[in-house]
């Protein structure tokens, strides 16, 4: 069960409401986020919701089944978007495309990526500074001071940044270049990392599992949630399974599901989910027809150059053709 209180409860009055509840045998969970107050209440006693939700100081009543119960869609019937401002959103009616390449390499790179962008009026820019690599002879990524110089090419010309943070002592000085934060699919189980992005006023993406379930990738956004962050995004990047054809199994009937589970916006990332480059574009315009509310795809001038990805990274004139078709699907109302 979850109940909403109202901003002006008294002390009191929600001393008086946990008693009874507690009388019931409900453990509860106080949530208090950017937006709402909350108690999550977890019992086996059936109860009247009539009988709480009359309560002063109670602003609804929720009966949710489901063990991940904040991102739920059972109780919150209207999709949450998220405003990133200067006319920034994702979720609601629109497409919103994140692109960039997978590792933020050099000034030059980055301005290339930069103007390509604003061409196609792509306001969001993915970019990885840290970068969590099978082989420890990789490249790893520039760091923060990566980081600053992304900020300083987007920001004037209203991108917004997405890039991965990989451990909770990252957060802080990430803090004032980072937009959105994302959680890798190595770290979708790290619960340090999720409860402490659950106390950042920052939007958080999760992307799912290398062999995670959509049950897990879901209870991963319940403590972000839990700990007081709605701002929250699901992604859909492929699986791990026997299949070698391809980098991953990208589950598009995640897709449906996760829209139908969860009031999150879900974002698909072709890039990760199929790893080759020829099948990204078909791919993400699959996803937007199946109800994604966005896609996120790497993108370099060069590809073959790349430090990391390239086999997977789409080139100028690839994405050129990839964001004309989107905005194609967009315009004729077949999306999701």
């Amino acid at each position: 069960m979850i109940i909403q209180l109202k901003s002006n409860i008294t002390a009191d009055q929600k001393n008086q409401l946990c008693e009874a509840l507690m009388l019931d045998k409900y453990n509860i969970t106080e949530v208090k986020t950017q937006a709402e107050n909350y108690l999550v209440c977890i019992g086996k006693k059936e109860i009247d919701i009539r009988t709480i939700g009359n309560r002063a100081g109670v602003k609804d009543v929720h009966i949710v089944s489901d063990s991940y119960k904040l991102v739920s869609k059972k109780w919150k019937v209207s999709n949450t978007a998220i405003d990133l401002g200067d006319g920034v959103s994702i979720g609601g009616n629109g497409i919103s495309i994140m692109a960039g390449p997978c590792s933020v390499e050099s000034e030059e790179q980055m301005q290339k990526i930069v103007e390509h962008l604003v061409k196609n009026n792509i306001r969001i820019m993915r970019g990885g500074v840290f970068k969590p690599r099978s082989s420890p002879y990789a490249f790893r990524g520039a760091g923060v001071e990566g980081l600053k110089m992304m900020h300083s090419l987007c920001a004037p010309r209203g991108i917004k940044i997405i890039t991965e943070v990989m451990q909770v002592s990252q957060i802080e000085e990430m803090m004032p270049y980072v937009d959105i934060f994302q959680v890798g699919a190595r770290n979708s189980q790290n619960f340090n990392l999720l409860d402490s992005l659950g106390e950042i006023d920052k939007p958080v993406l999760i992307k799912r599992g290398i062999s995670g379930t959509i049950e897990e990738l879901l209870h991963s956004a319940e403590y972000v949630f839990s700990k007081g962050n709605e701002k929250l995004l699901l992604c859909e990047r492929g699986i791990r399974t026997f299949e070698t054809a391809y980098r991953n199994t990208f589950d598009i009937n995640a897709i449906q599901v996760l829209k139908e589970k969860s009031h999150l916006p879900v974002i698909a990332d072709p890039s990760h989910g199929v790893g080759i480059r020829n099948y990204v574009a078909k791919l993400a315009l699959a996803s937007i027809i199946s109800g994604a509310d966005g896609v996120i795809y790497e993108v370099h001038e060069k590809p073959e150059e790349a430090l990391s990805d390239g086999q997977q990274t789409l080139n100028f004139f690839e994405s050129d053709q990839l964001v004309s078709k989107i905005k194609r699907l967009v315009l004729s109302g077949v999306c999701g």
